[in-house]
């Protein structure tokens, strides 16, 4: 197919002609998806808040975030829970960690039941807070403990001191006082910020100070993909499919569409193109095992065939028959008796040659048989002076053209031309005065073709 293969309205035209097709198809996706959800049993998500007060820079978050999903402390955490069935690589697995703003890191889990969840979301986010408080302790220097304790002691006894002095100074008294005392109670205060931003900078106070927000909550829904949302997305999944393989497939199609491929591959020319009424959906009779089943998927719909266009001048579409009986006419002898072959399933070109039958009446003496595009086989000459070939573009490809060729060339009939059909909708009634186009044709079709073996 050419690039209008992609356009909106050929995949809508896919949807429209075959939507029994891709509904059937839709269907085995939801199958396909429902046993998914099958081998994945419902699973349940929850999440534990924990707070890391102070400052923390980003790439420390992130190794917080580490350490949250660590096996150390998973594993902590599967040794309270005592859950036989499932292993701590499992576990381990089933444990997420995220930094969200404000430096909490919220610890998820995930487990086969709500309950289950939760369990293992507040028992992860206890023994990660345990585990931070037990390596800030591990990493504590001994040494470096001792003196801030002792510089504690020695504040404190200065404190005291001061209170001393300053009780000592004269109270109020004379203008030496006043300032005696307010130089002692700076010195106080000096020191106490000293301290606090002292404690402030120890990094195991801040770590000491983690703390759980709060147990996990329960969860009230699966967590995704759930079995619903497998269903559908196995139904959208094989849906797409289906529209991209019959997209596929038009695109590797070697079905002759123009007219100088399909003459070239007959060996013959074109004596004209004809219309005949329809939608652009006829489907052709059943046969075959399956039919039955392609019937009812609408599997033997054409999809690809252009939407016809409204054909108003029925005239028209007459000239077009009455000119190429002129042609045969010109081109056959006397009498003018010509076998009209028309490949198996073309319900529009059958449709077409019973035209052509009516319009020629007698002269030409028209015989149509269908004929097999698997195994061509052409009745044997029964007095015809050749044979007409009548189809629709892009419905066959060269090598099935080549075989219906060589049928006729069995057969002893010479190829005198070939008539494209092609589909126009709703056309208005035909003009009184007409009597040839009732005129009912004589078909040789199957077996009761002469010389046909079928």
């Amino acid at each position: 197919m050419n690039d209008d293969t992609i356009r909106l309205a050929t995949i809508g035209r896919i949807i429209r002609r075959r939507w029994r097709l891709l509904a059937a198809i839709a269907l085995v996706g939801a199958l396909v998806g429902y046993g998914a959800s099958l081998l994945f049993p419902a699973r349940y998500t929850t999440s534990a808040s924990v707070l890391l007060p102070g400052a923390w820079e980003e790439r420390e978050l992130l190794t917080q975030e580490e350490i949250a999903t660590s096996s150390v402390v998973v594993d902590q955490a599967a040794g309270t829970l005592h859950w036989s069935d499932v292993s701590k690589s499992e576990l381990r697995d089933s444990v997420t960690a995220k930094t969200a703003d404000g430096n909490i890191i919220k610890i998820s889990g995930t487990a086969d039941t709500p309950e289950r969840a939760q369990r293992l979301s507040d028992a992860v986010a206890q023994q990660f807070v345990a585990f931070a408080a037990r390596v800030v302790d591990d990493n504590t220097d001994p040494e470096a403990a001792a003196q801030r304790e002792a510089l504690q002691q020695t504040v404190t006894q200065t404190s005291r001191r001061i209170t001393q002095l300053a009780d000592a100074a004269d109270p109020g008294k004379t203008v030496e006082g006043v300032q005696a005392r307010t130089e002692l109670e700076k010195l106080r205060t000096t020191l106490q910020e000293a301290i606090t931003k002292l404690n402030q900078s120890d990094p195991a106070a801040n770590k000491a100070n983690m703390v759980v927000m709060g147990p996990a909550a329960r969860p009230t829904g699966e967590a995704p993909p759930t079995r619903t949302q497998l269903i559908a997305a196995g139904a959208l999944l094989f849906f797409l499919l289906g529209v991209v393989g019959h997209l596929t497939a038009a695109r590797m199609s070697r079905r002759l569409r123009t007219q100088s491929e399909i003459a070239a591959a007959l060996g013959t020319s074109l004596l004209g193109t004809v219309d005949v009424a329809g939608d652009g959906s006829a489907r052709p009779r059943a046969r075959g095992a399956g039919a039955g089943i392609r019937r009812l998927l609408g599997a033997d719909v054409r999809w690809d065939l252009p939407v016809p266009q409204a054909y108003a001048d029925e005239a028209g579409r007459q000239i077009r028959f009455q000119r190429v009986c002129s042609r045969l006419r010109d081109r056959l002898p006397s009498p003018r008796r010509l076998l009209v072959v028309v490949p198996e399933g073309d319900e529009s070109a059958l449709r077409a040659a019973a035209e052509l039958v009516a319009e020629a009446g007698s002269d030409p003496a028209l015989r149509v048989v269908e004929v097999p595009v698997t195994r061509p086989l052409v009745p044997d000459g029964g007095g015809e002076a050749g044979a007409l070939v009548v189809l629709s573009a892009g419905s066959r490809t060269a090598a099935e053209l080549s075989g219906i060729a060589e049928a006729c060339a069995d057969a002893r009939h010479e190829i005198v031309g070939v008539v494209l059909a092609g589909v126009v909708r709703a056309l208005p009634a035909r003009s009184a005065g007409r009597p040839h186009d009732t005129a009912t044709p004589v078909f040789a079709v199957g077996h009761d073709a002469k010389g046909s073996s079928r």
